[in-house]
């Protein structure tokens, strides 16, 4: 889905005040019933990311984890069952699971007597159930299975849909007899930064060479574009030539202004392709 810069705004403007919840999707999905639920969360999710980055490091400091944490174990002794870290996180706008992190974090250091590890960090909060407390690790689990933007459990999702995704490009090659090399066949060959395909004869897209396909499963904005752009995709072009990126989940429109430079974007797999048998055949 290519939209135009307003439009991405004005859904952006919209998502300012919600909070990363599968119900705040579902009203965000209300409010722009004509763009898919996929598009809808990839902008939500690059919003929040960009506010969370501008807030987060005042939920660092030592008097406010110490505030949250205090709280938590108040409200918990006094309501076992009840969602309070969820709660919580929802009310001071921070990501859910950014607050179960920073509040499993503060109780392993009193259990641990100084710095927790890091990798039992992670691994309590990839598996609840290894929280020796068992309120918060309901806790924990609550804030993981409700961020739609952080956590274990959205990171998991993320790179499935990335593979999903990466599957399906394959295949579409594979359908149109196309010959390339994968992500893993490329650095199988030593190449260390590589596209997730390189045509090994190029094909035309809209008249426009193409010798590499990138797949990225989310939506296309300003602020990630340009990340991409100088981390991945001039080094590419600069590697292999002119190439196409698919953003699968839509991209702003404006953002398709380096065709001639050798950029190509879509949001889907192209239709009109022309290979060099078929260009063969005209001349």
């Amino acid at each position: 889905m290519r939209l135009s810069r307003a439009e991405y705004k004005e859904i952006a403007k919209w998502t300012e005040h919600l909070r990363p919840t599968r119900q705040c999707m579902k009203m965000l999905k209300e409010r722009f019933p004509n763009h898919s639920q996929s598009t809808l969360l990839s902008i939500f999710s690059l919003e929040y990311q960009k506010r969370t980055k501008r807030t987060i490091s005042r939920h660092h400091a030592p008097d406010v984890i110490e505030s949250h944490y205090q709280r938590y174990l108040s409200e918990a002794k006094a309501h076992p069952t009840a969602p309070v870290l969820l709660e919580l996180a929802n009310e001071v706008d921070l990501s859910p699971a950014l607050m179960a992190r920073i509040i499993l974090d503060r109780f392993l250091q009193d259990l641990e007597g100084g710095m927790s590890s890091k990798t039992v960090l992670n691994s309590m909060l990839k598996e609840p159930s290894l929280i020796p407390d068992q309120t918060l690790a309901n806790n924990v689990y609550q804030c993981t299975i409700n961020d739609c933007c952080y956590g274990p459990l959205v990171d998991c999702i993320k790179h499935a849909i990335g593979q999903e995704h990466e599957v399906l490009l394959c295949d579409k090659l594979k359908e149109r007899n196309l010959s390339f090399l994968d992500e893993n066949q490329l650095r199988a060959m030593g190449y260390d930064k590589t596209p997730d395909i390189i045509l090994e004869v190029p094909i035309a897209v809209e008249g426009h060479t193409v010798h590499w396909i990138e797949s990225k499963a989310s939506f296309g904005d300003d602020h990630s574009h340009r990340t991409y752009l100088n981390e991945q995709f001039w080094s590419y072009w600069n590697r292999f030539g002119p190439g196409l990126v698919i953003y699968w989940y839509g991209f702003i429109g404006e953002l398709d202004c380096q065709r001639d430079r050798g950029i190509l974007l879509k949001d889907c797999f192209p239709t009109d392709i022309v290979t060099l048998c078929h260009a063969a055949q005209k001349d």
